[in-house]
């Protein structure tokens, strides 16, 4: 959509388009089926008609954000190809029906829509090869009243038939699992019914992970790292799971209001401190060593050949180029990270001497890293909060319980061991928000079905997830009636999207500032329904049991305790790891 307009922009030299590293495939039979013209210059809102009100998108602020005509934008791993078309020419399809062909195999299609009048819905079908068929569910909140927790990016401003109004518009990315058996030849669109229209502006797949798997992974918890920041080094430490002779790393600016540039990154192992134990090896982006990321789009770097070791430290360096505001950030780090002082320029290939004017304690830009030829076992996804994020446990020894999950298995064979990645946030709900998706200086995330096919379901290699979450929502006095519905929807998305689902139960509260009987009451509901459901899951952890005090199971037994009656230390997050039943996986 936006590429239309946008390409007169880069036409007048208004716009440089930022170099991109995603390679995308273009799907004419959606340019053919566009019927609406979405976005207008400032000047001229009257070429375009999003809503049947005057009211558009404006290229101009398109532009701001890093979404220029023709560029590839990766989300949730999908690259959609943003062609540049003429401006006032139709920039999107109003879904009725239409039936694009194409040929369309990976794990997943995605469509990057947004809904005008009113939130939409509806069924479409996918055709394979094969000659079976896919029903699946198209929608999108409202591009103005919908919620911050799921958009792809957000704009300041709408056209109006008047001209510019502070407004913000909204774009959302829509991810279907794709049957892995067999290619998709056809997209039908879903129908909608009268007072809403869904506008679809591009289309993806986002590819099989073939040979990769997350080693390590951080969620984003905010949009609104310690900026702004100009011309300087991050060098950053990631702890692996699993090894492998390939490296990839991803780099995610979700949520942020604009776009930003990594000028140079590299990879090293890491000896201490900031030191590699040789010097750091460049990342490319499409065979470029500079990667743009657009307002909430990503980019994940080439294949590299690289050794990496299992259960080590590696340093991942990111030269900002320019100056960043914003960067989306994962806040419990429990890690020291390094910083160059502003205007020091690139030093992420340096290796002895690196210039670190201070340290600090979170990730940021950097969301995931992969490794290739380390097996066929896939990756388990620790999904949960706090607890999964390690919070109270001591900084950096890699004491959270994905990282003794992850030893054990190394233990029992490394040939065979699945990579374990870590997507927990402190303060996290199944439920409800704790950040909108607007920088706002909470650093909760928003809610974990809000974050399921971000953080979890477009990881790499994921084939079984551990999810750990309620007890946020339950001590903010949600209902285990809800917690438990919310757990079976998180269970009914990972399975279409071909992921086991093992629950975990939730770790005793009594004691802990934030709970009270009623508390309690809904936890031990809530873990009677994981322990005895049959059919919602393949299987339950009983992380209760593992560190419960067997005189007073309400309360965690101290010597697992951090001291806060809600948090283990590390003697109970290993105990926790301990409890993992390694065949469920």
């Amino acid at each position: 959509m936006k590429r239309i307009l946008l390409a007169a922009l880069v036409v007048a030299g208004l716009v440089t388009p930022i170099s991109t590293a995603a390679a995308a495939v273009g799907y004419p039979g959606l340019a053919a089926a566009f019927d609406n013209v979405g976005v207008s210059t400032a000047d001229q809102p009257g070429a375009a008609d999003l809503d049947g009100s005057g009211h558009s998108l404006i290229a101009e602020d398109l532009a701001a954000a890093g979404w220029a005509p023709g560029r590839t934008v990766t989300v949730d791993e999908a690259p959609l190809a943003l062609p540049a078309y003429s401006p006032g020419a139709p920039d999107n399809v109003v879904a009725a029906g239409q039936r694009i062909e194409g040929g369309f195999s990976g794990a997943a299609l995605s469509f990057l829509v947004t809904s005008t009048g009113t939130a939409s819905a509806g069924t479409g079908t996918i055709e394979y090869a094969d000659g079976h068929v896919q029903d699946f569910q198209l929608g999108a909140p409202d591009w103005y009243f919908g919620p911050g927790d799921r958009m792809t990016v957000s704009f300041p401003r709408w056209n109006t038939p008047s001209g510019p109004n502070a407004f913000s518009a909204k774009l959302y990315t829509v991810s279907v699992p794709l049957d892995p058996g067999s290619p998709a030849t056809a997209v039908t669109l879903p129908t909608i019914g009268p007072g809403a229209a869904l506008h679809v502006f591009a289309l993806g797949v986002r590819p099989a992970a073939g040979p990769w798997v997350g080693t390590w992974a951080a969620a984003t918890d905010d949009g609104l790292a310690a900026g702004p920041w100009t011309e300087r080094t991050l060098r950053m430490v990631e702890h692996t799971s699993l090894g492998g002779s390939q490296v990839r790393v991803r780099l995610d600016n979700a949520y942020d209001p604009g776009p930003l540039v990594v000028g140079h990154a590299t990879v090293a192992v890491r000896q201490a401190g900031a030191t590699p134990v040789s010097t750091p090896v460049t990342l490319t982006f499409g065979g470029q060593p500079e990667a743009g990321l657009p307002a909430g789009g990503q980019a994940v770097s080439d294949a590299l050949p690289f050794a990496v070791p299992a259960d080590a430290d590696l340093l991942v360096s990111l030269y900002l180029k320019g100056t960043v505001t914003n960067a989306p950030a994962h806040s419990v780090g429990l890690q020291d990270m390094y910083t160059t002082a502003d205007g020091t320029g690139d030093h992420t290939a340096d290796a002895g001497g690196f210039p670190s004017a201070g340290t600090f304690g979170f990730w940021t830009i950097l969301s995931g890293i992969d490794v290739a030829d380390a097996g066929t076992a896939g990756s388990v996804v620790a999904f949960g909060d706090s607890i999964t994020d390690g919070y109270s446990s001591t900084p950096n020894t890699n004491s959270r319980w994905p990282n003794f999950l992850a030893r054990r298995l190394l233990a029992r064979g490394p040939d065979s061991a699945p990579g374990v990645v870590d997507e927990g946030i402190a303060g996290n709900r199944i439920l409800q928000d704790a950040f909108s998706g607007f920088p706002d200086g909470r650093t909760a995330g928003v809610s974990g079905l809000a974050r399921l096919g971000h953080d979890l379901i477009s990881r790499p290699g994921a084939r079984t997830a551990i999810v750990l979450e309620g007890i946020n929502d339950i001590n903010s006095d949600a209902s285990a009636d809800a917690v438990i519905a919310g757990l079976k929807q998180i269970a009914t998305e990972l399975h279409a999207a071909h992921i086991r689902v093992l629950a975990a139960t939730l770790t005793p509260i009594k004691g802990c500032s934030c709970s009270n009987d009623a508390h309690l009451a809904a936890r031990d509901q809530v873990n009677t329904f994981i322990r005895t459901s049959t059919g919602v899951f393949d299987g339950w952890v009983d992380f209760d049991a593992a560190v419960r005090d067997p005189a007073d199971p309400e309360a965690m037994l101290p010597v697992y305790d951090s001291g806060d009656h809600l948090h283990p230390g590390d003697a109970g997050y290993r105990a926790m790891a301990e409890a993992v039943p390694l065949d469920a996986l």
